[in-house]
């Protein structure tokens, strides 16, 4: 085999409470990337639809993830990228960590698989840090594993996988603004008090309770976060209002996707999510604003050939 076509798909990542260590993967959005193996040594990218991105494998996300693997496995042979881009850049859904995942994935695939999906997780970190100034996998994690995914340490890196109800369904909304990751860590606090740290280790020691025992009402109990909305929010047009009228619908929970600023809400049913969502579409479509719905269950597959 020396040519793959795979689909690299979306994530949400802290997931309210989970800041820099949870994510999940979604199953409706995502990119797709053609991988090839070539004679000539070395990492090429030949085509890109979607966005203006860089060409150049050093300045590319996937370039840059890949690059790291190559220079690791020091294979006999090169590899050409195409990149069919449909999750934007700076959207708040893993449009980075997609791009650095497909790369390795696709290579990896084409080699025989050398290397274990926390492996590439470490290559892909190498990408995803062009993006965001810093070294997190919380985006990737998903992406590579599907489902809900806790990265229990990043030296040496671990990666735990979380259980989710069969019938929990994301709603996203995502306004047509740009927010930069490495701007959005930016605004946050160094400091936190105690109190506000024992609330939020609450909340996330009991929402990952609530996904491996499929308690919803837990997880509406839980998906609460005291630390970063409270700053982030204020990056987000009508981020308040969008909230309140799908918890008002029935979301279990809702909150800032990633750095923003799409923002997600989980859902018991895709009937609630479609209101949810029907209920989001309803206040950006007051204020003339482009924006993009999304509803999708969560995606336990992960990266996958097509």
């Amino acid at each position: 085999m020396n040519e793959i076509k795979i689909f690299a798909p979306a994530t949400v990542a802290n997931v309210a409470c989970g800041f820099d260590v949870l994510g999940f993967c979604l199953d409706s959005v995502g990119d797709e990337m053609v991988i090839r193996k070539i004679a000539k040594k070395g990492i090429y990218i030949t085509k890109i639809e979607g966005f203006d991105l860089p060409y150049e494998a050093e300045l590319n996300v996937a370039g840059v993830s890949a690059l790291a693997m190559y220079d690791a496995a020091k294979p006999d042979c090169g590899f050409e990228i195409e990149i069919y881009k449909n999750i934007k850049p700076g959207s708040g859904i893993g449009s980075s960590a997609a791009s650095a995942v497909g790369s390795v994935f696709g290579m990896n695939e084409l080699l025989g698989r050398p290397y274990n999906k926390t492996q590439l997780t470490e290559f892909a970190i190498k990408g995803e840090a062009l993006a965001s100034k810093c070294e997190h996998a919380d985006n990737l994690a998903p992406a590579l594993f599907g489902g809900f995914t806790l990265v229990k340490s990043m030296s040496p890196l671990e990666i735990l996988e979380i259980p989710s109800p069969n019938d929990l369904y994301a709603a996203i909304i995502h306004p047509q603004i740009e927010i930069k990751t490495s701007e959005a860590r930016a605004i946050l606090p160094k400091e936190v008090s105690l109190s506000n740290a024992i609330t939020q280790w609450a909340n996330f020691g009991s929402l990952i309770h609530g996904l491996h025992t499929s308690d919803y009402d837990l997880i509406q109990r839980s998906l609460h976060d005291v630390i970063v909305e409270p700053y982030r929010s204020q990056l987000i047009p009508h981020y308040n209002d969008v909230k309140a009228e799908a918890l008002k619908a029935g979301a279990l929970g809702a909150g800032i996707s990633g750095s923003g600023p799409s923002i997600f809400t989980l859902n018991k049913g895709v009937e609630t999510a479609n209101k949810v969502a029907d209920s989001m579409r309803s206040v950006y479509s007051k204020t003339g604003m482009d924006f993009d719905i999304h509803v999708s269950k969560i995606n336990v597959e992960g990266v996958k050939i097509i």
